[in-house]
């Protein structure tokens, strides 16, 4: 037998078949053909267009932007790419620095390095997901042409994991496949094949556990990475981007995790990239191709069999029974040279090995050869997937949220026991406030601290909500939804549960103070209440979108609330707010304003009361209501109502168009950010 070219410590190569031809008809099997494709037991095949893909062709600008028609595969290359971090006065950072490579259908490319070299900022720039301090040049192509690719196209399996911590494992994946599968596939498909992706993860032993976080704990974190992989991979996409898919699991684990995803890469033709820290030997094998980047450049690209043999040519053979990935690392890791003369490893300064990795002419030569020969897929089209419906995304949305809120303590519950707390407190210390001259200033101050005190304890769901806007977030980003869908959801179920948690506190309140009778002035009492309780959790939504930070967002919330509240007519007389200002616009726009004259007049009116005592005759509340609390007499409580009911829709649109303005203002700052 022939003695192998490599070295004996060098890993064997990986078993996967060569690549497949992109243009394979086996490849091309629509969502209703899904059972069609009997050795894939975890994943099925990505949708096609109806179109042809044989008459597609790139326009004259190369330029494609999220494109229905073509193929399932997607050949990735970058030339010359560069990254730079602009830091203010600081000056400028590079943190990549003329990179290139490929990633090509059926394959997994590693990108490996010390920490901060800049594998997630090269995984980012590939993805589209850089943020607006950064400044990038060079090309990045999709089979051969500037193409933006889908975010339902691709998936990103971030390093953090942002899950919602209230629903089990089950509920969390299936879900997310009722939001990313089409509906040409029924439920029942959509379950099955969520529950194939849970047992072929090692999951099914905690599908029925919920995930756990800041309240309880539930899985551990290696199970919750790997609940993140399997909502990222549910629809099959054509490119995945991993960041360090392997961080808390074991080393059995991270092999079965990224062997299956090998696996997934083969049998689809996928393309993965996977930002990796410190592989095991096992883990390393299944790698097609290695990015080894130390300080932003490149140090060794290619197959990653060779990655050992490269390094021996250049005279850094890796020791006998060591993993390879620890001796790559080791040999080029600077952040612990100044404690060299400590250290009982004898290994040669890591800037010195970099240099003569970078400067080697074997990793070029392979990178412009493999580059060249693999522009094959020119002017091919990627593939947008088909998603369920607009509505079935807000019905579903609707149900995972009210899950989510039943569930969370601190988004209803907790406030539900104050508030009954509370408004049994408010009843007993002005219980039965009777008809007399005095009970006029206690029932308007009974009116005034409960529309108050309220909307304040709406702020207590503010850090539940932040985590929710973080799921969110990171869904919207991978093309899951949405934030139509998002806001649409969020109303329907806020509606009901702060309807509940409104009626039974209002019971205690209302008929213990002995307000004034009848079921209509009972019913406008308590849905002025949830009025305001929706309208301040809109404001609360728009501060979360502007403000992500909870505790930075509860001040700023709070301040916001003290402001409109001081302004509203209670505290100062209309006629005595300072006009600029105060008056206008801040007392008009005070949804405080409406509230207590809404009460008001659905308390006062209709009722009299003694006039001071030695004065014959009595004072209706009409006559209160004017020349008292100077409330508005010019149009009816009602009105006030809807301007509430009014307010709570534009807050709401409002959070969706700062939410929309956000994705088309970071472009521009971008752009400016680039050009000062």
């Amino acid at each position: 037998m022939a003695a192998s070219p490599l070295p004996r410590w060098a890993p064997t190569p990986s078993p996967t078949k060569p690549l497949r031809s992109t243009t394979s008809s086996t490849a091309m099997v629509s969502w209703r053909g899904w059972s069609a494709w009997p050795s894939s037991p975890i994943f099925f095949p990505r949708c096609l267009s109806d179109s042809d893909p044989s008459k597609a062709s790139p326009p004259a600008s190369g330029v494609v932007d999220n494109v229905e028609a073509g193929t399932t595969e997607v050949f990735l290359t970058w030339k010359d790419l560069s990254v730079t971090a602009m830091n203010g006065r600081k000056g400028r950072a590079v943190i990549l620095d003329k990179l290139s490579g490929y990633a090509r259908p059926g394959e997994v490319l590693a990108l490996m390095g010390p920490s901060g070299c800049g594998k997630t900022t090269l995984l980012d720039t590939l993805a589209g997901r850089l943020g607006p301090n950064m400044k990038e040049s060079g090309d990045i192509m999709i089979n051969g042409c500037r193409q933006k690719i889908a975010s339902r196209t691709s998936a990103y399996v971030t390093q953090e994991d942002v899950l919602m911590v209230t629903l089990t494992v089950a509920e969390a994946v299936h879900y997310s496949a009722e939001l990313q599968l089409p509906d040409s596939l029924t439920p029942a498909e959509k379950r099955s094949w969520a529950d194939d992706v849970i047992k072929q993860m090692g999951l099914a032993a905690v599908a029925g556990t919920r995930i756990g976080g800041r309240v309880s704990k539930g899985i551990s974190g290696g199970q919750r990475k790997r609940v993140s992989i399997c909502i990222e991979l549910l629809a099959s996409p054509a490119l995945i981007f991993l960041d360090e898919p392997t961080s808390g699991l074991d080393s059995a684990a991270s092999y079965h995790v990224m062997s299956r995803i090998a696996g997934i890469a083969k049998r689809n033709g996928t393309t993965v990239v996977a930002a990796i820290h410190q592989p095991s030997t096992e883990v390393f094998e299944l790698f097609h191709g290695l990015c080894l980047l130390a300080n932003g450049k490149t140090v060794y690209f290619g197959p990653a069999s060779k990655a050992m043999e490269f390094f021996d040519a250049n005279g850094f053979p890796c020791p006998l029974r060591m993993n390879p990935s620890d001796h790559f690392l080791r040999m080029i890791n600077i952040d612990f040279e100044d404690f060299e003369e400590e250290s009982t490893v004898n290994v040669p300064h890591a800037a010195k090995v970099i240099q003569t990795l970078v400067g080697s002419s074997g990793s070029v030569a392979i990178l412009d050869t493999e580059i060249e020969a693999r522009q094959t897929n020119q002017g091919e089209y990627v593939v947008q997937q088909r998603q369920a419906t607009f509505l079935t995304k807000s019905v579903v949305l609707t149900k995972r949220s009210m899950i989510n809120m039943h569930r969370d303590i601190g988004y209803y519950w907790l406030r539900f026991g104050i508030y009954i707390a509370l408004f049994l407190t408010i009843g007993t210390i002005f219980f039965n406030v009777g008809h007399n001259y005095s009970s006029i200033q206690a029932r308007a101050s009974m009116l005034m601290y409960t529309s108050t005190f309220m909307t304040m304890m709406a702020i207590g769901a503010f850090p539940s909500f932040v985590e929710d806007m973080k799921v969110f977030e990171k869904e919207r980003r991978s093309g899951h939804y949405g934030v139509t869908e998002f806001v649409i959801a969020n109303t329907l179920s806020s509606t009901v549960y702060l309807g509940l948690i409104c009626v039974l506190p209002a019971i205690i309140a209302y008929y213990l103070t002995g307000l004034q009778r009848g079921i209509g002035h009972f019913f406008f009492f308590v849905v002025t209440l949830w009025a305001c309780t929706m309208l301040v959790e809109g404001l609360m939504m728009i501060v979360a979108a502007i403000v992500p930070d909870f505790l930075l967002g509860i001040i700023t919330g709070s301040g916001v609330q003290g402001l409109l509240m001081l302004n509203a007519g209670f505290f100062r007389l209309p006629n005595d707010l300072p006009k600029p200002i105060w008056k206008y616009p801040t007392y008009y726009i005070s949804y405080h304003k409406y509230t207590t004259q809404g009460l008001y007049k659905n308390e006062f009116l209709g009722l009299v009361f003694p006039n001071l005592a030695g004065v014959d005759g009595v004072i209706t509340g009409q006559y209160i209501l004017k020349n008292n609390f100077q409330v508005e007499l010019g149009y009816s409580k009602w009105v006030d109502l809807a301007i509430l009911l009014g307010m709570v829709i534009i807050y709401r649109v409002i959070f969706l168009v700062i939410i929309k303005a956000s994705d088309v203002a970071k472009p521009m700052i971008k752009s400016f950010l680039v050009k000062v």
